[in-house]
């Protein structure tokens, strides 16, 4: 089963710092980008770095192809889809901003697939009280035993993953398109430093767990 990675590196991170891309930041002698790169590499026999045209030509030797994103994340994914060889039986999509997943969190939704679902996502618990509010009155309380917060690595059947793309659809993550096709969706056991940096705070929590 052949197996190929997409890294999303082509955000302009806007809660972060209009100035700075937070992907290329750096955590000891790595960039951000670095890090996601090479957990992807671990698992996969091809790695797709999809980024802003401003690092088109940036040297990435970490990355066996790299690609330009386009206007929304779905757009990216669908240009490193459109990279990935089209007998790849697997493709894992992970964001570049989240440096720190493991390496058996990636092997961990391949497996999920591996074993028959179509994707594969993890989730942790959401321990806060979550509201749902209609114009800034609260409207509903949601059972929260009945959430998890979901991260990356996502992995896919790849031809679950293309069909879902088809017709340029649009979502805050990959399997949000899955389901809307009618593909199983397992979540897995997600991991608390899995954090995505979206601030300069989460940055400096990276850089402690490396400190």
């Amino acid at each position: 089963m052949s197996t190929w990675s997409i890294v999303l590196a082509a955000g302009s991170g806007r809660r972060y710092d209009p100035d700075v891309l937070k992907q290329y930041e750096e955590i000891g002698p790595w960039r951000v980008i670095d890090l996601s790169l090479a957990r992807a590499g671990e698992v996969s026999d091809g790695v797709v770095l999809v980024v802003g045209a401003d690092h088109a030509d940036d040297p990435e030797p970490m990355a066996d192809l790299v690609v330009v994103g386009g206007v929304r994340r779905s757009d990216s994914v669908r240009r490193g889809l459109d990279a990935v060889p089209a007998d790849c039986d697997i493709v894992v999509v992970h964001d570049g901003a989240r440096p720190l997943a493991s390496s058996e969190l990636f092997e961990s939704v391949i497996e999920a697939v591996l074993a028959g679902a179509d994707a594969a996502i993890p989730g942790v618990p959401v321990t806060d009280t979550i509201k749902q509010i209609d114009d800034g009155c609260v409207v509903g309380t949601l059972d929260r035993d009945d959430l998890v917060a979901v991260q990356t690595p996502q992995a896919f059947r790849a031809e679950v993953l293309r069909r879902a793309h088809e017709g340029d659809p649009d979502a805050t993550d990959d399997a949000a398109l899955v389901e809307s096709v009618g593909g199983t969706v397992m979540v897995v056991e997600g991991e608390a430093t899995n954090l995505k940096i979206t601030t300069r705070h989460d940055l400096g929590v990276a850089r402690l767990h490396f400190g």
